[in-house]
């Protein structure tokens, strides 16, 4: 029997798919939405409006969308990977001249029913080319320059127009993403090695050059990196969001102050509390039991789609399911070193927790290939 014949025929077909769904991640997908749920409740003084109820609503539209692209064969999807891309990469252009402007950026396009981010587009999107392209080119040819410079086109094209948004914080989310899914294709060490020794030359070379007639930096981008380092030296200023978000942390202690007892979020001295700084709500309410489990929660998402990738002998989708649960882990684990005051705020959202619906959608959309590519696997 060939591969193709075994693959047709061991593939489940209609209604048995539903039971090749990888249940205990939608299990886990949804315990961390009912952990943002039960936050912007919260952070909403004990009401469903105005973040709780929407948000609901999303995560459901979210599920169903899950569900549909689950059903739907890995080889289509990876046959509209480049058209994905195309599309992503055509909205964020059409951001530059119909984009709408909020909190001094212009990163959205209004749909009327809903504000559409192409940026968390591209995050999959991009993922899903990269997988199709690696799958395409033959193995022997993955550390050839000519065919590396590929990758990092497709990768700095739209990191480019995110950067002219602005939104640092996504654009090193596409540039970290895209990094790790050429490492996982088999990219050859040293290209890594390369870059990482130029990007610490090129931050000791701006430090180098404070004060000098060659100063890299301007004096204010100088005086953010200090506020980054040391917080306390504007604390009603730039270091102000960090120095609250530390506060809100440290008071909730081993089992926080209680639900709905957190004085940082009720009183709005916690900026942002329903979206980037959510995770600073939950610690300081359920204290660092609450915040450990919600991260065992992100862990064994990672898990899963670990040993989904490496259960999988299709090399689109292994690859595809790495990179998401790549994307995945860059979500949190950037939110999380930012609201703690180990990397600077970029502004990343906490998957699935914190208020919004182009990341939610998106996020569950991105988790429905993860599910199509586990149910339509050869068994």
């Amino acid at each position: 029997m060939s591969y193709l014949e075994y693959t047709v025929k061991t593939v489940p077909t209609g209604w048995r798919k539903m039971l090749f769904i990888n249940w205990p991640l939608v299990l886990l997908l949804t315990a961390v939405a009912g952990v943002g749920l039960l936050m912007l409740y919260s952070v909403a003084g004990g009401s469903m409006r105005p973040w709780a109820d929407p948000q609901m609503k999303r995560f459901a539209l979210g599920l169903t969308l899950m569900f549909v692209v689950a059903m739907v064969p890995i080889w289509f999807w990876r046959n509209m990977s480049v058209m994905a891309y195309l599309v992503a990469l055509a909205l964020l252009v059409a951001v530059e001249f119909f984009g709408t402007v909020g909190m001094g950026a212009q990163r959205w396009i209004n749909l009327g029913f809903m504000r559409l981010q192409p940026s968390e587009l591209m995050k999959v999107s991009m993922v899903m080319v990269l997988a199709a392209y690696y799958d395409w080119l033959p193995i022997r040819k993955t550390s050839h320059p000519v065919w590396v410079l590929v990758p990092v086109f497709l990768i700095l094209l739209p990191t480019f127009l995110v950067l002219t948004q602005p939104d640092l914080g996504t654009a090193l989310l596409l540039v970290a993403g895209g990094g790790l899914m050429m490492f996982l294709a088999g990219i050859h060490w040293a290209y890594f090695a390369t870059v990482i020794t130029a990007g610490v030359a090129g931050i000791y070379a701006v430090f180098l050059s404070r004060g000098t007639e060659w100063q890299l930096l301007k004096d204010y981008q100088f005086r953010r990196i200090d506020t980054f380092l040391d917080p306390s030296s504007d604390p009603l200023g730039a270091g102000y969001h960090i120095t609250q978000a530390k506060i809100a942390m440290g008071s909730g202690g081993w089992t926080g102050r209680g639900f709905m007892q957190g004085t940082q979020s009720r009183l709005n001295f916690l900026p942002e509390k329903h979206t980037d700084f959510i995770f600073n709500t939950l610690a300081e309410e359920f204290g660092f039991i609450g915040g450990i489990s919600l991260l065992i929660l992100y862990v064994l998402i990672l898990v899963f789609c670990v040993v989904s990738a490496l259960q999988n002998r299709d090399r689109y989708s292994s690859l595809l399911i790495l990179g998401i649960g790549v994307t995945f882990f860059l979500y949190f684990a950037v939110n999380m070193s930012m609201v703690m005051g180990l990397a600077p705020v970029v502004g990343v959202p906490l998957p699935l927790v914190s208020y919004g619906g182009s990341a939610m959608l998106v996020l569950m959309i991105a988790f429905g290939l993860v599910q199509s590519a586990h149910i339509h696997r050869p068994r």
